[in-house]
């Protein structure tokens, strides 16, 4: 259950945006030991996969030997994504992805995770494994939810066209205005959570916007969410099935909604006014 990290910490390298709520009842028991070596719980990272096998090698060369277990959903890949990694991980988890989209090889993943904490990396080689560390010290400092950013102070992206980072400056304000988040990122799927999240955020949506409704899920919750300044690089094999425009119009609709549940839930809470007055005649 233990595993070793090393002397990094989230003071200089992550961007404190909180949101009041509990933390995990579970983190104070993994408080550094001393300031080289820090006890962890176990770690699952979740790799949503079709036909990346020429990436894979990228992807797992970065990531720490400590994990716990890597778990690879694989959205029926027609080339080797299945051999490539059992060959590159050996004790690799492989799932077969029951439905489409990132969303749903998403769900499919966490729900094979025996780990504590879980992580989320794409396997187009965009992503620095060696970060993982400092998404697992925000957690284990006391953060429920670890969000990566390119635009916190230390973060960056080599793979956002102008188009893209207007749309996502423009989505991520009006979930930070609606829903009173302070996100300096929207649309990114580098994150980090504690396994019991999972419990309070129900995610059931299937596309890209997964990782937007989680957003929005974990501080409608009350979690306590810390960005971790994070870098993303090019694609190293291959074309993105990401659109801007189909995918923002999807973002902006999950936001949509969320917004339109939450007045209903609000309205739902709310006292009925005559109940009020049948209250104040029988007091």
């Amino acid at each position: 259950m233990s595993s070793v990290l090393g002397s990094t910490t989230t003071d200089s390298t992550t961007t404190d945006s909180t949101i009041t709520g509990q933390n995990p009842s579970t983190a104070g028991a993994y408080r550094p030991i001393s300031t080289h070596l820090a006890i962890t719980p176990p770690v699952s990272v979740v790799i949503p996969a079709m036909n990346e096998a020429e990436n894979l090698p990228y992807v797992f060369k970065t990531l720490p030997d400590w994990i716990h277990e890597v778990v690879l959903v694989d959205g029926n890949s027609t080339d080797d994504t299945v051999e490539v990694a059992r060959e590159l991980w050996p004790d690799v988890k492989v799932v077969e992805q029951r439905g489409k989209g990132k969303g749903d090889a998403l769900i499919t993943g966490f729900e094979a995770c025996t780990g504590d904490i879980i992580v989320m990396v794409d396997a187009d080689g965009s992503a620095d494994g060696n970060e993982i560390v400092s998404y697992v010290s925000a957690l284990v400092s006391g953060a429920d939810f670890a969000k990566g950013s390119r635009f916190a102070n230390g973060g960056g992206t080599d793979d956002m066209t102008f188009i893209r980072r207007m749309g996502n400056r423009a989505l991520c304000a009006v979930v930070n205005r609606k829903f009173g988040a302070r996100y300096t990122d929207l649309c990114y799927g580098y994150n980090a959570f504690w396994r019991h999240c999972l419990d309070k955020i129900d995610l059931d949506c299937t596309g890209f916007e997964v990782e937007t409704l989680m957003n929005i899920r974990v501080v409608k919750a009350g979690l306590k969410v810390q960005e971790i300044p994070s870098h993303e690089y090019l694609r190293i094999h291959g074309t993105s099935n990401l659109s801007a425009v189909r995918d923002g119009l999807r973002v902006l609709n999950v936001i949509l909604r969320e917004r339109s549940n939450r007045r209903a839930l609000r309205r739902r809470t709310q006292p009925s006014p005559m109940l009020d007055t049948v209250r104040g005649e029988v007091s």
